[in-house]
This record gives structure tokens, sequence and C-alpha cells, in this order.
């Protein structure tokens, strides 16, 4: 063979290849061999590359094969391959070197029948939906503001990073993620556990039972989302007493888990968003309705003002009321003394008359007492008519007094109460406003504290001042002072430098004592 290379050792039989000897021998052999074939299997992933190649799997239940076919070939094609599909290719088999594979290179594709994973799916599809897993009247409505989100999904994956990320721009909530696998063999059993995991969760324990799950992957082939499909994950979406969002694949893929939870997502940004709602949309419509709620206060507290106004112009005055009677009692008032005084009269004139008639001692004692009686009535009448005169006037004020009560003292004491509770509305507010304000002072002031100076004797500084209280950065400033103030965390020590002051005549320190410098 001439692409044999002789082996330089010596004694050697074995030959020797190089890698591109080797993958060129192998590619000859298996074209060589399988230079026209025809493969039946379904369709997996399909890729349409930007130069116009087509990249596609067929398989079967044990085995992958990798197919191309190039932007002239795609052309001639008279199927296009789709997921799911069964078909039938020809073509020829080939290696690619660069990635030590071998692959087909596909010439034609006919279709050979609806595929075996697509038809088990519509199987099992058709079989739970008999059972009710998929019924319509299971499905829970989703909390509105969940206190706890569980998410179902793998960890190191761009899935939680959206998930989180849109969460913490949308409503921060607190998330709890179960890690499972979201492909393969360990996919369907490992999410099946984590549903109902957190189903068993209790209210009150070490970790917060989640009032909402989300199950969440990213896009894939049929064959990378078939663990979703399987009947053990559907039964548990259906039997979960937590309301479940099914955020699978992209917005084109369907699995049986999208049919069995309370709410599908497209995708698992779209899941994380019907999880929770804006809360600066909330905060606003808050605000709205508060400024809402004051106006239609405010509005109504005028409303019935005016009214209040417009009734009391419609009712007469007092003054009105009253003053036909008191002119009536001022008229019988100025008519009494004279009708009185014109009544002493005549008795009196009677009585002299009649004293002439007489002439016995006996009746001139009769008239004298008959007269003095009249005189004692005379001088009680006048009293009595002014009491009379006060009970009057007292009826007529306990008579307006008894219409005001009838008619406006019920409104103005509602009008009252009101104003009342608003009062203590209004002051309970400017009592929080003020308690927030004094919580937001404290804080500024631990972090002044936290800034200062002082946290920073705590940590083994110093702060050196002279004695006049300038502090001292320097040692060449710290010679020329005669005494230092050196402040620490716990207090201040006061320090002799033995250096004259400033115009002062220096002294010698003693012999036993040295200088600080």
């Amino acid at each position: 063979m001439s692409d044999l290379i002789d082996d330089p050792r010596e004694g050697a039989n074995e030959p020797e290849f190089t890698v591109s000897e080797i993958s060129g021998a192998v590619k000859r052999t298996i074209e060589g061999t399988f230079d026209h074939v025809r493969i039946r299997g379904e369709v997996g992933r399909v890729v349409h590359a930007r130069s116009g190649h087509l990249y596609f799997d067929i398989k079967d239940d044990r085995a992958v094969l990798g197919c191309t076919a190039w932007k002239g070939q795609v052309a001639r094609l008279a199927v296009m391959p789709e997921e799911g599909m069964e078909i039938i290719a020809t073509g020829r088999l080939t290696t690619f070197p660069g990635q030590s594979k071998y692959q087909m290179n596909v010439q034609d594709v006919s279709v050979a029948g609806e595929g075996a994973l697509m038809a088990m799916l519509e199987k099992r599809k058709k079989k739970l939906a008999a059972e009710g897993v998929f019924a319509p009247e299971r499905k829970q409505e989703l909390p509105y503001l969940p206190e706890v989100i569980g998410v179902i999904t793998s960890p190191t994956g761009a899935v939680i990073r959206d998930i989180l990320h849109r969460l913490r721009d949308r409503f921060p909530r607190k998330v709890l993620i179960w890690p499972v696998a979201v492909q393969g063999e360990r996919c369907a059993p490992e999410v099946t556990r984590a549903i109902e995991g957190f189903n068993a969760f209790t209210a009150g324990g070490a970790l917060p039972r989640p009032d909402l799950l989300i199950v969440a992957r990213g896009g894939g082939s049929i064959e990378d989302l078939w663990g979703f499909n399987e009947e053990s994950v559907a039964r548990a979406a259906a039997a979960s007493q937590i309301p479940l969002i099914s955020a699978v694949g992209h917005e084109t893929d369907t699995t049986l888990i999208d049919f069995a939870s309370d709410l599908r997502a497209p995708t698992p940004t779209a899941a994380a968003e019907h999880a929770v709602p804006v809360r600066a949309e909330l905060l606003a419509r808050l605000e709205e309705t508060e400024a809402r709620r004051i106006s239609a206060m405010r509005a109504a507290l005028n409303y019935r003002g005016e009214k209040l106004r417009d009734l009391s112009r419609a009712l007469p005055r007092r003054d009105a009321l009253l003053a036909a009677p008191q002119q009536r009692l001022d008229l019988v008032s100025a008519r009494l003394p004279r009708a009185l005084t014109s009544r002493v009269d005549r008795g009196r004139a009677n009585l002299n008359q009649a004293a002439g008639a007489l002439r016995s001692s006996l009746l001139a004692r009769t008239i004298s007492v008959a007269r003095q009686r009249v005189d004692d009535r005379g001088s009680r009448l006048a009293p009595a008519l002014e009491r009379r005169r006060a009970a009057a006037s007292t009826d007529l004020d306990r008579a307006a007094k008894r219409y005001d009560s009838l008619s406006l003292r019920p409104q103005l004491d509602r009008r009252r109460d009101e104003l009342a509770r608003m009062l203590a509305r209004f002051t309970q507010a400017a009592l929080v406003s003020q308690d927030q304000k004094m919580r937001k002072l404290e804080a500024l002031d631990r972090l002044r504290l936290t800034l200062g100076y002082k946290a920073t004797l705590d940590r083994g500084y110093a702060v050196v001042r002279s004695a006049t209280g300038q502090v001292l950065t320097t040692q060449k400033a710290a010679k020329t002072q005669s005494a230092l103030d050196i402040e620490f965390s716990d207090g201040t020590l006061h320090i002799s430098t033995g250096k004259p002051a400033k115009g002062a005549k220096p002294k010698s320190p003693p012999e036993d004592q040295g200088s600080l410098f």
C-alpha cells in the first residue's frame, strides 16, 4: 500500500499511519463499500445553514445517522425533511475527518410513513386525554402574586438565568430551584420527583412551600424534549396541588406536560412574566387609585357642603319666625297696664258711689275691707303679669330651639362626625409619614457613623491634634508643638513633648525625663 510509511524502528513489523492517512483510508473504504444506499428512519434534528446546505438526522430506536445535503442537492429534493417524519433517504456514506464521524450525503428523500416517535406520542396523548388528565376543569388558577416560586430546570443553563432576570425586573420573589436533568434517560424520573417533592412540602416547614411551580427547558429536537412526553411527568403535573406553568422548548415545541399543566408558556421568559405582575405598574395603579379616592372624597365633601348651604338658605331665619309672636306680646304688654288702671278706677268709682249711699258704720267697715282687698289684688296683679310675660318668652325660646334641633341638628351632627373621622385619618397619615422619615434619618445617621473617622479609630488608628485642637498629619508639624492630644477609640491622651510654645522661652527638660521625639 502506497500510503504506508516504513517503520524507522529496527525490527518493527507493524506499519504506522498519520492521522490524515488513516482518515483517508477509512473514507475510501466506506465510500467504496456504501457508494449507493437507501436508509429508512425517522427525521430528528433539522438545521438549515446560511450557506444553503441542509443538515439533519435520521434514526430508529437504537441508532442515529447524521445526514447532509449540499445546496445544489437541496434544490433537487422532492420532499423536504421535517422533524418527526419517517423517510427513505437515498445517497452514499462518507466520513467527516474533522470530527472523526461518518455521515450520509443524501441525494433523494421520499416519505415512508408517520414517524414512530410521533405515532407513539399521539397514541399516548389520546390515552391520557381519555383518562381526563388534560381535562380543563382540573386546571387551577395561578396566584396573582406568589410569595415563593419553585423552578424545576437545569441549574447551569441559560433558562434559569432568564427566569431570575425577568422576575427581578418585574417583581422580585423568593425562588426555590430543584435541579434536574432536562434531557436523556434521567429527565423524566427527576422531573416527576421534583414536582412530587415540591407538593410534599408542608406550610411553615424548614423550606417554604411554593405557591407556584415552573417547569422550564430551552428549545431542542423532539428527542431532546422526549423526557417531558413521558406519562409519569404528565400525570405528576396533572396531580400537582400547586399551580404549575409549563415552559418547555420554544413556541412551536409541544409536549405532553404542556397539556397537563395549568398554563403553557411559549418560552421560559414568558413563564416568568405570567408568574408575577409588574411592580412599577402596581405602584402606579395604587397611586392613581389613592388620588382618585382623595379626589372623590373632596368632591363628596364639596357636594354635601353645597347641599347644606342650599338647605340653610331655604329655611326661614329665627328672627323672622319669632317676630310676629314677639310683636303680639309687646302689644298685649303695652295695653295691660292701662286696662288694669281703668279697671281699678272703675271699681273705685263704683265703690265711692256705693259708699255715699251707705251711712252705717258697718257698711263703712265693709267698704273699707273691700277697698283694701281691691288694693291688695291690684298690687299682686303687676308681678303676675310680669311672670306671665317671662313664661311666654321662655316658651318661645324653647320652641325656637326645638325647631333648630328638628331641622339642622342631625345634619350638623353627621357633618361633625365626618370631620372628626377625616381628622383622625389625616393624623394617622401624618404619624406614618413622620415614622418613615425618622427611620430614614436613623439610617442616614448609621451611615454617617460608618463613614466617619470614629469607625476608623475602632480599627486601631488615632487622631493627633495640637493643644489648640488643630489636626496634625505630619511628624514635622507634631515636633513643633509643646503638647499633643492623641484621640483613641476609647478616649484622648494628653502628652507634653517638652518643646516650648510659640513665642515662649525654651526650658531644658529634667535630666531624668527624655523627649517624646
